[in-house]
């Protein structure tokens, strides 16, 4: 069994995103799906999609969260996934925003939906700090914040 005893931060930070891309692409990532409910425990054993046996034991300051990154190698990292994911509803103000909008979440490879007018983002880390990343875009106007689903 693989202990991991803190989390290292989340997908969403900067300074984590370009290490855990490498590893992606490498085919190293493993997601642990987890449940809302139990993101509040500190002990949990539980196994990834790829049948790695894990046993979390974190400290009082760590809490799991959607895309707590629990272990991050050169060629491995394993990766928090809530089993419900959250939904940042946006609405472009026009085509050209809406080109702009799609063009910068493919660049963050963010994964998103279509519905009607809206383009859903799942959020796979905290609400702000994917508002803080499409900040440009609502400050002039282009997108428009509905909601977290």
């Amino acid at each position: 069994m693989l202990r991991l005893t803190q989390v290292l931060g989340n997908a969403s930070d900067a300074r984590l995103g370009e290490a855990l891309h490498r590893v992606e692409h490498a085919g190293g990532v493993e997601i642990l799906t987890v449940s809302r409910a139990d993101t509040a425990r500190r002990r949990l054993h539980a196994f990834t999609d790829r049948g790695t046996e894990v046993g979390i034991m974190l400290d009082r300051q760590d809490r799991l969260s959607n895309g707590a990154v629990l272990l991050l190698e050169p060629g491995r990292a394993i990766v928090v996934r809530l089993d419900e994911p959250q939904w940042l509803a946006l609405v472009p103000r026009d085509a050209a925003a809406a080109l702009e909008l799609g063009y910068f979440c493919g660049n963050m490879h963010w994964k998103v939906r279509f519905v009607a007018e809206m383009l859903h983002v799942s959020m796979e880390g905290p609400r702000d700090d994917y508002l803080r990343r499409i900040a440009h875009l609502v400050d002039e106007g282009k997108v428009r914040v509905i909601a977290d689903e």
